[in-house]
Order: structure tokens, then C-alpha cells, then sequence
């Protein structure tokens, strides 16, 4: 019995309900699910957010991957080793990995096999001006003078100027897949609808706001723990409806496999008010979560004339000013946790429990806008607050409860990209942000605060500038060691929750919900989206 035969037998019962799915192809397993945000483009070059991650893992493969715990593994890289001043990075590539077949490729088998030249390529693509890749600053750390080096056709070596301890999880991010030069010469700028890569699966159709289906690869490279070849599915179809009731909808009917995290549209028929699957779906939906490193915040523009929230007493005022339980219980049905510590969310070294954070304290928020020289909010002037349609919700919460203590909130419903242009420009003196991690790192959810990372150029929205923290950021990039790092970290944390330069509303939650007759699906804390040994 071949392996095929072999997993198909093991999942009997689920494959009697997927024939019916798919009448035309019931010896097919096909994956369905829905991405209403959309995918601009298949080039790993430009994977900035998670439709398009999702997209590029599928078809793409780098040096490493992180697993279920967020460690990083081999994946081209079959091992690698780290020289003991942190500034060399040896990898040792596999030798059995190929590209996807495409017939740019001048020989017989319309393929070939990947070296470590393709990675000097690929990862020195991220840095050339011309490409203007989102993911250039990934690279800060990397010695120029040396770059990328191959030294033969299996060992592949970066320099770096400094050491810079997460370096291993920035390799894990879909910039850094390994693409063939030939193509993307041929190709262009439309590289982004003509992707070769060596992952799981290879494009096979793609109506751009319609449907892209990507087919199995029968040359990819990895195998599971009993040597049988992965991926099972035979294809992955991704639809692009916009309205998420309607793709909920679509979804109930069992015309998709997977559906990601809640809308507000849907969330109560759905679930309870304590994020369970209402009885009336637990015999048809599966349903699976897991933190998820999400940290939903208000940002203050920490610069500007006449900006009263320039005043730490009436930033922290705010933070004690709203129950974020009750707006977990009420708005988010208690799926994620309510921001109650630091900015460093739950489920990655460096978040501390018990760190200075922000309870539900009305009588200290009175008091500091007391001393503020607001008593009750009288004269204090009206106080803006930039969002989008999906968190308007939220902020009306926030704004009802803040207005009992005298704060009169403006909330201002923007665009998702006219608010990103305002914020990145310092346009937007209180806005509601989100940061997912770009790694399992700490320092990526501190970098937000560092000096040197002032908007447009970087991540700090909120101009937070404070020396001591700085020189803790700084430090903390050299560590070597994790135990101390971590301890740097939650140092930086508790300094950030002194100062207030935010409002952490609360740490996000990974939830999925599959048909029942889907296992197989694998995750983690970056919901990470891996179908290789999904079955139907």
C-alpha cells in the first residue's frame, strides 16, 4: 500500500464526509479557506503581513522554521552552528532540495536543486534599493563589508556587525525564502504571479480577487516522522470574500475547511460570553486557540504643540481608567486576555505576571487628573482617538467609561491605510494600534520604544524616548545570554508601563475553527498557518 492509500485508509470516516464535499474529485483532498484581506502578491520579498505570510509558506521554504513552541528548526539548513562571539552564522544546506518545475529552467527535468549561491541571491534581493522590500530592515545587523558568503555548494555564512541575539528567529520569516534568480530575472516585477519556489505546494491557478489554487509539489523535500512524504493534500483552494459574515456563512454551509479568529458580525452567534462554541455547533465545528503574539494597544504621540497627553498623569489616568476584564467579557466574549501587565504579551519570554501594568481603578484615575490640574476633566480638552471600523466597537467602550470620570473622547473612524499614513507620519496625537510579532522575541515588541526607531523610518509610533531605556535596549542586543536577555526585557517593560506611552488593551488569542473532518492542522503563538500534514 503506498502512503497515500495508507493515510486515506488511517482517516476512513472523515474522507466518507469529504467525498461528498467534492463529488468531482472525491479521491482528491482539497483544502479550502477564505483570506478577506486579500493577496497582493506571491513574492516572499514583499510578505509584510499574514495573508500574504500565509501565501508564501506554502509555496517557500527558507534556511529555518520555527516549530509548535516557537524554536527554530532545520529546514534547507540541515544544521547550523554560531561562532562564540556571536557574529558567525555557518549553515549547512540539505542536498536534496529542488525549485518547483518551471520551464525556465534549461535542462531535461525542468527543475534544479537548490545551492547556497540561491541564498546569497535571495537574501542580498532584500537588501537592493530596487526591490524596496518591506523586510530590508531585517538585515540592520548584518557586517556589509562581508554580506552573504557561499563557500561551496552546501555551506552558506553570515556576518553579523554586532551580536544580536534573535537573529536565528528573523531568518525564520518569509523574507528570507530562497528564491531561483533565473525566474525572478525573467519575470520581473511579475514575479509576484509567477512564484517558484520549493515549498509544499506550487501555484497552479490564480484569478487575482477571485481564487488561487495551489497544487501539491511531488518533489518537496520533507518527510514525517515515519518517513512518508509530506504534503497529504492534494491542493489548497483560497477564496477572497471581503465580507466576513459572508464568509462565515460559507463556512457554516461546509463550502470552507478553516475559518481564522472571530469578527464582531458573528462573534454571539457563534460563540458564549465565555468564548465557547454555542451547543448548537460543537457536533459541527471544531474550534482551537492558543495565545497568540498579538499585543492590541491605544498609542499617545509622546511629541507635538500643545498635546496634553504629554502629561504622564493623564496617560496613566486613562490606563486606570476602564475595566479591560469586563471589555474582554462583553466585546471579545473573553477570547485573548485583558492588557493588565506589560506591552511583552503572554506567551513569550519576558512577559512577567506580575509587572507594573494597569488594573480598573477609578479613584486613582480621579486623582491623578487631579493633580494633573484637571479635577473631574474639567478644562481638559477634548481628547481624539484614531481607529478603524473593526475596533470602533472597543473604543466607544473605552470612551463611555472614561467620560464617567470627565474625559471627553472624539473617536475619529478612519480607513486602515489612511490611519497607518497618519501614524507613521506622527500624524495622530492617540491611535489604536496592533503589534504581531515579526519573531518569538521580545526586543521586537520593545523596539517600539527605542530612540532610534522614530517613525516613518521605524516602529516608534508613539516617539517614546528615554535614555535609560535605551541603554537597556542597547545591552540587551549584545546578551548572549537568554536568562539575563529576558530579564533585561522585563526591566524595559515595567519602564514602559511607568511611563505610559501606550495603553495595552489586551493580548490576543489564536482561534480556529475547522470542519470536523480536518486534522492534521499545525500552529503556534505567530499562527502560523501549516498544511503539511493536513488531512480531510
Amino acid at each position: 500500500m503506498n502512503i497515500r492509500s495508507h493515510i486515506l485508509t488511517l482517516v476512513a470516516v472523515t474522507l466518507l464526509t469529504a467525498s461528498c464535499r467534492v463529488p468531482d474529485n472525491s479521491d482528491r483532498m482539497i483544502f479550502r479557506y477564505n483570506e478577506s484581506a486579500g493577496i497582493a502578491t506571491l513574492d516572499p520579498a514583499y510578505a509584510k503581513d499574514q495573508a500574504l505570510i500565509w501565501g508564501c509558506s506554502q509555496l517557500y521554504n527558507g534556511l529555518i522554521q520555527l516549530d509548535t513552541n516557537l524554536q527554530p528548526q532545520p529546514c534547507i539548513a540541515k544544521s547550523w552552528t554560531i561562532s562564540d562571539d556571536g557574529l558567525t552564522y555557518t549553515f549547512i544546506l540539505r542536498n536534496d532540495v529542488f525549485f518547483h518545475k518551471n520551464s525556465l529552467f534549461d535542462n531535461p527535468d525542468s527543475t534544479r536543486k537548490v545551492v547556497a549561491s540561491d541564498f546569497v541571491y535571495s537574501l542580498s534581493r532584500i537588501l537592493d534599493p530596487k526591490v524596496a522590500s518591506p523586510g530590508l530592515w531585517i538585515f540592520n545587523e548584518v557586517d556589509t563589508t562581508y554580506g552573504f558568503q557561499a563557500t561551496d555548494d552546501t555551506t552558506f555564512i553570515i556576518r553579523l556587525k554586532q551580536p544580536f541575539a534573535p537573529f536565528l528567529g528573523l531568518l525564520s520569516m518569509a523574507y528570507c525564502s530562497v528564491v531561483p534568480q533565473e525566474v525572478v530575472d525573467y519575470w520581473g516585477d511579475d514575479f509576484r504571479k509567477h512564484p517558484c519556489g520549493t515549498g509544499p505546494f506550487k501555484m497552479q491557478m490564480w484569478k487575482e480577487g477571485v481564487k488561487l489554487v495551489l497544487r501539491r509539489n511531488d518533489l518537496y523535500f520533507e518527510k514525517d516522522e515515519e518517513g512518508h512524504p509530506l504534503p497529504y493534500l492534494d491542493a489548497i483552494a483560497i477564496t477572497f470574500i471581503v465580507d466576513k459574515q459572508t464568509a462565515f456563512l460559507e463556512f457554516v454551509k461546509g463550502n470552507l475547511d478553516f475559518m481564522n479568529s472571530i469578527a464582531p458580525s458573528y462573534k454571539d452567534e457563534l460563540l458564549t460570553s465565555t468564548g465557547q462554541l454555542r451547543p448548537k455547533y460543537k457536533d459541527r465545528i471544531k474550534m482551537e486557540s492558543m495565545p497568540f503574539l498579538n499585543t492590541e494597544y491605544l498609542g499617545f504621540l509622546m511629541d507635538g504643540k500643545d498635546n496634553p497627553l504629554k502629561d504622564k498623569r493623564i496617560r496613566q489616568a486613562i490606563n486606570y481608567g476602564f475595566d479591560r476584564r469586563k471589555m474582554m467579557k462583553y466585546m471579545r466574549n473573553n477570547i485573548g486576555r485583558p492588557g493588565c501587565q506589560g506591552f511583552i504579551p503572554y506567551g513569550l519570554p519576558g512577559y512577567d505576571n506580575g509587572s507594573q501594568g494597569y488594573e480598573y481603578d477609578p479613584e486613582k484615575s480621579r486623582k491623578l487628573l487631579a493633580e494633573a490640574g484637571y479635577p473631574g476633566g474639567k478644562g481638559l480638552p477634548s481628547l481624539h482617538l484614531s481607529t478603524t471600523a473593526t475596533y470602533a466597537d472597543l473604543c466607544k467602550y473605552i470612551q463611555q467609561q472614561l467620560g464617567v470620570l470627565g474625559i471627553d473622547v472624539k473617536i475619529e473612524v478612519n480607513q486602515p491605510a489612511a490611519l497607518r499614513e497618519q501614524i507613521a507620519q506622527g500624524k495622530s496625537e492617540w491611535f489604536r494600534g496592533s503589534w504581531i510579532a515579526d519573531y518569538a522575541d521580545a526586543e521586537n515588541y520593545l523596539s517600539l520604544f527605542y530612540t532610534a526607531n522614530f517613525c516613518p523610518s521605524g516602529p516608534n509610533y508613539t516617539h517614546f524616548s528615554n535614555r535609560q531605556f535605551d541603554l537597556l535596549y542597547e545591552k540587551s542586543k549584545r546578551e548572549t545570554d537568554p536568562e539575563r536577555r529576558i530579564e533585561m526585557y522585563k526591566e524595559m517593560d515595567r519602564l514602559v508601563m511607568e511611563e505610559a506611552p501606550v495603553v495595552v488593551l489586551y493580548y490576543d488569542q489564536v482561534v480556529h475553527f475547522t470542519q470536523p473532518n480536518v486534522s492534521g492542522m499545525r500552529s503556534n503563538a505567530m499562527n502560523a498557518l501549516d498544511l503539511r500534514r493536513v488531512v480531510l
